[in-house]
């Protein structure tokens, strides 16, 4: 098997370019929108009020069991 490198398959398939501008844009926009929604995730635990623990439930292990 021979490889010639003046092939013109070798050539850019300028009909087709922009589909891989196309495709990043579009994960540019996908990263951006899972960017938005983790910083509303961690932005709705911070808001989120912790409750006090009640009572000592829990806190004695019986490792005798």
């Amino acid at each position: 098997m021979a490889v010639t490198v003046g092939t013109s398959n070798l050539q850019p398939n300028l009909s087709n370019g922009s589909v891989g501008v196309k495709v990043a844009q579009l994960a540019k926009e996908q990263q951006r929108a899972e960017g938005e929604i983790a910083l509303q995730l961690i932005e709705a635990v911070d808001a989120a009020p912790s409750a006090a623990p009640v009572g000592n439930s829990g806190h004695n292990i019986n490792t005798t069991a």
